[in-house]
């Protein structure tokens, strides 16, 4: 049965900019927003997780660099303008969706952002395509709590009838939940028209299904730090990271310590979306951490 929410509206751009489609080699669509006006380093957008996700929410990092580097933000399966299929989602299929977006579209090494659970896709493409990427930058990553994740969710269970997800989707995507959850990822107001996007990207066919498996827990990794994040020790990697209201960082300060490539900034007040609320800070962070990016041997 397919999983069609109510109301649904025509999506409208996450960002003005060019879009275009590739397919991966999993034979996905995605689609992928991208600015190629000026030379430079190619950077690359990766959005998060949620009932609602797109490359909306990356849009004031496009935005800002468009004006001085070629920008791109990937759609990621099952989001935004990409192909929203009933099954197949899962970590490892969000990275090869980003390492076919750097090996096919973008070709040349990139900086690449990853916003909370995508940096854990991230961390896997990065793996996969180590040559294509010159660094990495992780807002608000998932993966450093203090408490290990369950092996399962009532979620899971809740999948094998459809009717009950298409009701507890039409719970979590409706504009009240939709509000509820911004405002928690907000100090100040949520501009409106991040809600508007948010609301119209949720009702489109086939949007409950990769929402409903990351709220079954499938797109998550048990043990993140040492499958995926202790293996990145030649890249660069910044982390910005203070409070979100859904992510724990308590083990991020020890890992730092052990990982001379690794570097953490804090930027607070946000609660995970410092590019929202404080991007002059944030920008100013990028920028310094490109040009002086840790390396191996450095204190």
């Amino acid at each position: 049965m397919s999983l069609r929410p109510p109301g649904q509206r025509t999506l409208p751009e996450a960002i003005a900019a060019p879009r275009r489609d590739f397919i991966t080699r999993d034979g996905w669509r995605l689609a992928y927003y991208a600015e190629r006006i000026h030379p430079g380093r190619p950077l690359v957008l990766i959005h998060s997780i949620n009932a609602a996700s797109s490359s909306f929410e990356m849009r004031p990092l496009f935005e800002h660099y468009r004006l001085s580097r070629p920008v791109y933000s990937l759609d990621l399966p099952g989001f935004g303008h990409s192909e929203r299929r009933t099954g197949g989602y899962s970590p490892e299929l969000y990275a090869r969706a980003i390492a076919d977006l750097l090996t096919q579209v973008v070709v040349e090494p990139v900086d690449l952002i990853a916003l909370s659970l995508s940096a854990e896709f991230a961390a896997r493409a990065a793996r996969l395509v180590p040559e294509h990427l010159n660094s990495l930058v992780f807002i608000s990553p998932t993966g450093f709590g203090g408490r290990p994740l369950p092996n399962s969710s009532p979620l899971g269970t809740l999948m094998q009838w459809p009717k009950l997800g298409q009701w507890f989707y039409g719970l979590v995507a409706s504009r009240p939940s939709i509000r509820h959850f911004l405002n928690r990822s907000f100090v100040g107001p949520v501009p409106q028209a991040m809600i508007d996007h948010a609301w119209a990207t949720a009702h489109q066919p086939g949007a409950p299904h990769a929402p409903l498996a990351f709220l079954a827990m499938r797109l998550f990794t048990p043990d993140a730090i040492d499958l995926l994040y202790d293996r990145l020790t030649e890249l660069p990697v910044l982390v910005i990271a203070d409070q979100d209201p859904y992510i724990g960082f308590e083990r991020l300060p020890s890992f730092i310590v052990r990982h001379p490539t690794w570097h953490r900034v804090t930027l607070e007040p946000h609660r995970g979306l410092p590019h929202w609320e404080r991007l002059a800070e944030t920008v100013a962070a990028l920028d310094d951490f490109w040009a002086h990016p840790p390396r191996q041997g450095m204190s």
